[in-house]
């Protein structure tokens, strides 16, 4: 395969013409986040069938022939676990690729594996061992060497080998259909649009705080977050996930209480002080019925666990049926969430619910049964 390194805006505007009329291209993105609230783009690659580009950001200030190609609706777009990629291109360009294919979703309903990451795809579906020597490179350093080069051009490489042959199975086996709207989900902007009123969410251990801690929980969040995309810097160096949790849970009413907190930075309480007991403040303002609140698991009973374990069973029919993971059509939360009734679950819409979670549901209707026929658990009306 021809190989380019693009740091030119003559070379990219070059390239994105050779691959216009492309029926897919590969995409990648090498990025750092360390130091940083948004990736900080450093090297895209692409590829089709022919060739293989790196493409530098950091050399080249106009990247719009790239935003107009990834806008092409007759080129598929084709990742691996997308969700950083699309993060930035939104960044960049303030719109998605699109049509997408992702392989690390297509492997799902391929039993190639759940959630699996890129290196065992490949050796999984080609039998290729992949270099994992640069996995830790600082990829805003210039200039890159041929090894980094080598290592970058890699992670399309072999995705442009991928794409076809899931394809083709995905025809073969007639699922080709299936993934359309997880892929969808993939490219709605919604998804990659900050939302500092639920920042809270994100935060571990706030599963522990109960009822007007939680509205404090999400004002400190809010606050957090809205700071971090300010200065562009990590929520953590802004103030950590505990140290909030702290301050949520004991309710400080001043800066002396406030400083008492086990382990919450004096800098913290210099710079932002006034600014956090305002928010407790507006936490404890809220009016109740606008508390946000966390849907808790209920303990189940012993007829609940048992009507679980029938669920499972069912899904694994299903997985075993189409020759996919059961994970991969729902997980025992899952379940547990369908015996206690919630309906807007992963398993009810979709390739899924056509494959597992309308059974799931005739079971739970009474509209079929689990029975034993010649030695085989089968589902039956």
């Amino acid at each position: 395969m021809e190989t380019r390194f693009v740091d030119q805006a003559a070379d990219l505007e070059q390239l994105c013409r050779d691959l216009a009329h492309s029926a897919f291209v590969a995409v990648d993105t090498e990025f750092v986040r360390e130091q940083t609230y948004y990736p900080r783009l450093a090297l895209i690659q692409i590829a089709n069938d022919r060739l293989i580009a790196c493409i530098d950001p950091l050399a080249i200030e106009d990247l719009s022939p790239l935003k107009a190609l990834f806008a092409d609706p007759a080129l598929t777009k084709v990742f691996h676990a997308a969700d950083q990629d699309l993060e930035i291109f939104h960044l960049l360009f303030g719109e998605l690729p699109r049509p997408l294919f992702d392989t690390q979703v297509a492997a799902t309903v391929l039993g190639q594996g759940d959630q699996i990451g890129y290196a065992a795809l490949v050796k999984e579906v080609l039998g290729i061992e992949l270099d994992k020597s640069h996995t830790r490179t600082d990829w805003l350093q210039r200039p890159l060497d041929a090894k980094q080069i080598r290592y970058a051009e890699d992670d399309v490489r072999h995705l442009a080998q991928l794409y076809p042959l899931q394809l083709a199975a995905l025809q073969r086996q007639g699922r080709a259909d299936w993934l359309e709207e997880d892929f969808a989900a993939l490219i709605d902007p919604a998804r990659y649009q900050a939302d500092p009123q639920n920042a809270w969410r994100r935060v571990k251990g706030g599963n522990k705080l109960r009822g007007v801690q939680l509205a404090i929980l999400q004002q400190l969040c809010a606050w957090r977050e809205r700071l971090a995309i300010e200065k562009d810097k990590p929520r953590r160096w802004i103030a950590a996930d505990n140290i909030l949790i702290d301050i949520a849970r004991l309710r400080p009413k001043d800066l002396k209480a406030l400083e008492k907190i086990r382990g919450i930075p004096a800098g913290l309480v210099q710079r932002n002080g006034q600014r956090l007991l305002q928010c407790v403040r507006d936490g404890e303002a809220l009016p109740k019925d606008q508390w946000p609140s966390l849907a808790r698991p209920k303990r189940l009973t012993g007829a609940d666990d048992a009507l679980v374990d029938a669920l499972s069973a069912i899904v694994k029919l299903s997985a075993a049926e189409h020759q996919i993971s059961p994970a991969t059509l729902a997980g025992r939360k899952e379940l547990e969430a369908l015996v206690h009734g919630q309906r807007e679950l992963p398993v009810l819409s979709g390739w899924r619910r056509r494959h597992g979670g309308r059974q799931l549901l005739e079971f739970l209707e009474g509209g079929s049964q689990i029975a034993v026929q010649a030695g085989r658990l089968t589902l039956t009306d």
